[in-house]
């Protein structure tokens, strides 16, 4: 049986992974309560590690709440989902994860939904289109951490020695990257399809061309003819003209990518708002537009979020909710965003960083997070889906590859996943 609790507490939070944490349980004395948190580590060092942002975030939190600890356990991104994996397995799941996918768990009836934890408050105070991502057959299980939108980066003193301005359409781009090829530039426009998220790059073309992994239904519809129409001109005109650097594009990581246009190497690329810190910290001037469309700006941007769960195993609704309720405060939510450069995921952090002049670097991301289009998250296939794009894209744009081919592989494997759903 559902219940919604209504305290008042406002909450927020940001995108991240989980550390993960043994099943909550009673400790020392028996009214005491423990809970088991597994998150997500979203810092690039030991000085930032988000281990630091937890200890001081349970240390308030447990000084308010006498009789309620909290257990986290932070993991690298390349562990989290495992150690979730392996602990629903193992039949000791923690009271929350926060980590990359929810659905799976949500299928098995292994989660509580948002009513039952969040108050009502928190709830409406989540970005509705975030939240919406989170839903299972209109039941919302998925509560956003963190998100962050994709823009177009570009290097601007490549574009100033080569004469050009950002661009706003495809052939701009492409224009463009003729352009700083004959200036010798390494990469004029990076393409990472690359296995290690080329989904993501994938997404923000197709978007970009009018189309998108799904279509209205909800259906995949990878083989759309704007999305055959959006991959066959990358490979004719930006892959095929040698617009793209010496890499192909199917071996070209994102990680790669960013480090490169960080080395002053790559005139063009899509990227979220981590970049900024690492071209900045090489001295790289770097502008950021929308990303370019067939005609225009591209109406639809890519978005991104992580998410919190919560497990119902150990039957800590009200004890979780509680403490939920304190991580989305505004507060926390806004320096959870502020120390990773991420976007908030509630509504009042995003006004409040919208207008703040410390985050105005964040402003284009912000802008477009209200027109974002994210994964189909809420899908058990997405994860099958995601792999197969990851395997096989980059084969639609090499020398050798068809498009319509591919696109038509992936599809197969897309529809046949979500029928087994």
């Amino acid at each position: 049986m559902r219940r919604r609790r209504t305290a008042t507490i406002a909450v927020a939070s940001v995108l991240g992974m989980t550390a993960a944490l043994g099943g909550c349980g009673l400790t020392g004395d028996s009214d005491e309560v423990t809970l088991k948190l597994v998150a997500a580590d979203y810092g690039d060092n030991p000085a930032n590690s988000s281990r630091k942002y937890w200890d001081k975030l349970v240390k308030e939190y447990e000084a308010a709440h006498e009789g309620v600890k909290v257990d986290v356990s932070v993991y690298s991104w390349n562990d989290v989902d495992r150690k979730v994996k392996d602990m629903v397995a193992a039949g000791d799941p923690p009271d929350m994860a926060q980590i990359g996918a929810y659905a799976d768990y949500a299928a098995k009836g292994l989660l509580y939904s948002a009513d039952d934890v969040l108050s009502i408050p928190v709830q409406g105070d989540l970005v509705y289109q975030l939240a919406a991502a989170g839903q299972v057959q209109g039941v919302q299980y998925g509560i956003p951490f963190a998100a962050s939108t994709r823009v177009l980066f570009y290097n601007k003193t490549l574009f100033a020695k080569a004469g050009i301005d950002a661009p706003k359409t495809w052939n701009d781009l492409a224009a463009d990257a003729q352009a700083l090829k004959a200036e010798g530039v390494k990469y004029p426009y990076a393409l990472p399809l690359g296995p290690e998220e080329a989904q993501a790059e994938t997404m923000q073309w197709l978007l970009s061309g009018g189309g998108g992994y799904t279509g209205t239904t909800g259906a995949y519809a990878i083989d759309s003819a704007e999305n055959i129409g959006t991959f066959t001109w990358l490979k004719d005109d930006l892959v095929g003209k040698g617009l793209t650097g010496p890499v192909a594009p199917g071996r070209l990581n994102r990680a790669a990518a960013f480090s490169a246009f960080a080395n002053g190497e790559v005139g063009m690329l899509n990227g979220h708002p981590s970049l900024m810190k690492m071209a900045e910290s090489k001295g790289v001037k770097f502008g950021t537009v929308a990303m370019p469309g067939a005609e225009g700006p591209s109406r639809t941007s890519m978005g991104v979020a992580d998410w919190m769960m919560a497990f119902k195993k150990n039957g800590h609704a009200k004890e979780i909710g509680d403490f939920l309720d304190f991580v989305y405060s505004e507060k926390n939510v806004l320096g959870f965003s502020r120390e990773y450069d991420l976007l908030p995921v509630t509504t009042s952090a995003s006004e409040t960083m919208s207008t703040a002049k410390e985050d105005s670097d964040l402003k284009p991301f912000l802008d477009e997070l209200p027109v974002s289009e994210l994964y189909p998250v809420g899908q058990t296939s997405w994860a099958q889906v995601s792999a197969e794009v990851k395997r096989r894209i980059g084969q639609a744009v090499s020398s050798s590859g068809s498009p319509r081919g591919i696109l038509n592989q992936i599809q197969a494997t897309a529809s046949s996943a979500q029928s087994a759903e």
